[in-house]
């Protein structure tokens, strides 16, 4: 059979058919060995994964970071701050182991700084603060005086004391804007026969007012040396130059402080009140003196000895309103203070008032007497100041108490 005949021509259709076969059948193999692979490349972390056997520190986490972590900055931090405790209504201490301390005077930086700073000096290790007096000059907000005494008692884990904040026309320092008197308690007897509180005394001078000082503790037993602390207030500090000195002439030893009631003058140009520690025991817990030379008012004594075991201090209360009844209800609010400890107005040693006006004098006079015992009314300092925590506040008022237990009373 020639190459052009019926058989070649077959050989060479099944010869076409067999390459077209065999390159389907390349192709299917490649196609299928190229999906084979590229599934296994992904298939096989997966795979991987599962066949893994777990290990004894599995679903610990044993990476450690070279990263340092950002520390938040103060603008990260978007928490809202507890508000600042309140100080409690009334706080007692032991008669015969109380101390009475006043910060220096400072120009350092503005209220907020002058008042941590002052506190520092005061909170001495051994001592508990258990009534703090805040006098404040200047434009400063008041109530940065509350929070910071929260903050830092609050740091140290310490119990807060009552507090009283009242705003002076001004200091004896230029820059400074407050000053703190501190009662603490002390681990040891300072004061083994007790204590005695003097009246604010009116003069025309600081001399006079101090003198009548004297009078009063010399009628009592004492001594210009067992002065514990004397605070006097001035209608101008520039015209009375020689507080300090006759202050320091007058009672050596004692701590010593005094301010400008408000920024203008007013009446009296000087008043000074004392606490000083007993000489000797006296026969009653409580008794209440009117010394002769003194003046003598059926509002107030003059002078008042406790022998009593504990005394109670009270924090400020406010009133507002220049009504009775207004007044009336801050009386009512501190004898509720008293009464968590067991004291009542019968027991008063002390009393402060801080008018905003003097209009308000005889008002609270009014109200005043009829919640004290007229019998036997406390020692007092009654005057105008500049300012209170609270712009609405006409008046405040605080109080040392002795507690009911120790409240026996004499009268001289």
């Amino acid at each position: 059979m020639g190459p052009g005949g019926p058989g070649a021509q077959l050989y060479r259709t099944q010869a076409i058919l067999l390459k077209s076969n065999i390159a389907t059948v390349v192709r299917t193999i490649i196609s299928v060995s190229i999906c084979t692979l590229l599934l296994g490349c992904f298939a096989s972390p997966l795979s991987a994964k599962k066949k893994k056997k777990p290990t004894p520190d599995e679903g610990m986490n044993l990476e450690v970071s070279t990263k340092q972590k950002k520390k938040k900055s103060d603008e990260d931090i978007t928490q809202t701050l507890p508000p600042p405790k309140e100080a409690p209504t009334a706080v007692a201490g032991a008669t015969d182991r109380l101390v009475f301390q006043i910060s220096p005077l400072s120009n350092k930086g503005l209220l907020s700084q002058q008042t941590r700073d002052n506190l520092r000096v005061l909170m001495r290790p051994g001592r508990s603060i258990i009534k703090l007096r805040a006098f404040v000059a200047g434009s400063g907000d008041m109530r940065r005086v509350q929070e910071i005494v929260g903050e830092l008692f609050g740091e140290k884990h310490l119990a807060l004391p009552a507090l009283s904040v009242v705003q002076v026309g001004a200091l004896p320092m230029e820059g400074a804007q407050v000053i703190l008197e501190a009662i603490a308690e002390e681990k040891k007897t300072v004061n083994p026969n007790g204590l005695a509180f003097v009246s604010g005394q009116p003069g025309a001078t600081v001399e006079q007012s101090l003198e009548k000082v004297k009078s009063a503790l010399s009628a009592g037993g004492m001594q210009p040396g067992d002065t514990l602390r004397v605070t006097c207030f001035l209608s101008s500090i520039e015209e009375s130059r020689t507080a300090r000195a006759a202050m320091e002439s007058s009672f050596p030893g004692a701590a010593l402080n005094y301010v400008q009631m408000q920024r203008e003058p007013v009446s009296p140009a000087s008043e000074c009140e004392a606490v000083a520690r007993l000489r000797a025991p006296s026969s009653s817990a409580v008794s209440f003196m009117n010394p002769s030379g003194l003046d003598t008012s059926p509002n107030y004594s003059q002078l008042v000895l406790v022998t009593a075991p504990k005394l109670v201090f009270s924090s400020t209360q406010l009133g507002f309103g220049h009504q009775e009844g207004d007044v009336k209800l801050a009386f009512e609010r501190l004898r509720k203070a008293l009464a968590g400890l067991n004291a009542r107005f019968d027991g008063l040693a002390m009393s402060h008032v801080y008018l905003t006006s003097r209009s308000m004098g005889d008002t609270v006079r009014a109200v005043r007497s009829s919640f004290y015992n007229s019998a036997r009314p406390p020692a007092s300092t009654l005057l105008p100041f500049e300012g209170l925590p609270s712009l609405d506040a006409s008046f405040g008022v605080d109080v040392v108490a002795v507690p009911e237990s120790g409240a026996t009373a004499a009268v001289r």
